[in-house]
């Protein structure tokens, strides 16, 4: 074992996302002003309508931009610490977004949404399949009539080890080192993450982080799988939208799930709930696919 990774492992409270892992979030993660996610999520809030909520918040990342265009869209995390970042920038930008503290699959908040996004594949933290399938369920239970939930998924594979190192504003330096195995068996994946604060050579805190499993990967008819369950709780009477991916368009005239998986199969596309039931919106308009996932997005 390499000498770095000798230090106690922090034990961790109920949530992932604590102490120097939530402290040094957004220094480590750097300047997101352009990732490609962002303006994807707008465009389809801006498409579908609001009021939003931004599933697995964390400190903000896409919730304090949105709110400072004016989109209506709040925030929920199960992470208190990510929470706290999230409201001290929200502060020092004059913002006041409403945050609630909850676990997905518990979700019990008290108004419904026209567009939920979950981003960063955030929902693969939910490691239990029958805990995701009631996650997604919730999710489904808090749209209303006609909205639309966005909840994209990354491939995990192989084994992944890097560093990381930024200095703070009081010269201290950061780092983390970051070593991941993924089991395909399993579909699930194990995280090592040592977080160090260094000044003058000395390293002054330290807080290593392992999730042993940290992340479940699913296959398209897993994913399909846990959307069928959000489209289940809004009741049986949506037509199903097929999107293709060559070229990227839609048509959303079809009645049942199983006549839109027959349309696209072998061509490329998916199939999701119409957000207009009984309509043929999105026939002919253009869709963006879901930008490619981070390990670290949040």
């Amino acid at each position: 074992m390499p000498a770095e990774y000798a230090r106690p492992v922090v034990k961790p409270p109920a949530y992932e996302y604590h102490g120097l892992m939530a402290e040094a979030w957004d220094l480590l993660r750097g300047d997101t002003s352009g990732w490609e996610d962002r303006p994807f999520y707008l465009e389809l809030i801006r498409r579908f309508g609001e009021p939003a909520l931004d599933v697995g918040c964390g400190t903000g990342r896409l919730l304090l931009d949105y709110l400072a265009e004016g989109i209506e869209i709040e925030g929920v995390d199960v992470s208190p610490e990510m929470l706290a970042v999230c409201r001290a920038k929200a502060s020092a930008l004059g913002l006041e977004p409403k945050l609630y503290e909850q676990a997905v699959e518990d979700l019990q908040l008290p108004r419904r949404y026209r567009t939920i996004i979950v981003p960063s594949s955030s929902i693969q933290l939910v490691i239990d399949p029958a805990t995701a399938e009631r996650a997604v369920a919730r999710l489904g239970a808090h749209l209303e009539t006609g909205g639309v939930l966005v909840m994209p998924f990354m491939t995990l594979e192989g084994d992944e080890s890097w560093t990381k190192e930024v200095v703070r504003t009081d010269g201290a330096l950061v780092r983390r080192t970051a070593r991941s195995h993924y089991d395909p068996v399993t579909q699930l994946e194990d995280t090592d993450d040592l977080y160090e604060v260094i000044v003058g050579g000395d390293v002054v805190a330290a807080e290593r982080h392992v999730q042993k499993p940290a992340t479940r990967s699913y296959t398209l008819d897993q994913a399909e799988a846990n959307a069928l369950t959000a489209t289940d709780v809004r009741g049986a009477n949506n037509n199903w939208c097929a999107t293709y991916t060559k070229p990227e368009n839609e048509n959303c005239t079809f009645a049942t799930f199983e006549q839109c998986q027959a349309t696209v199969w072998g061509v490329g596309g998916w199939c999701r709930p119409n957000p207009f039931p009984n309509t043929a919106f999105g026939t002919g308009w253009s869709w963006s696919k879901p930008p490619r996932q981070s390990r670290s997005g949040r």
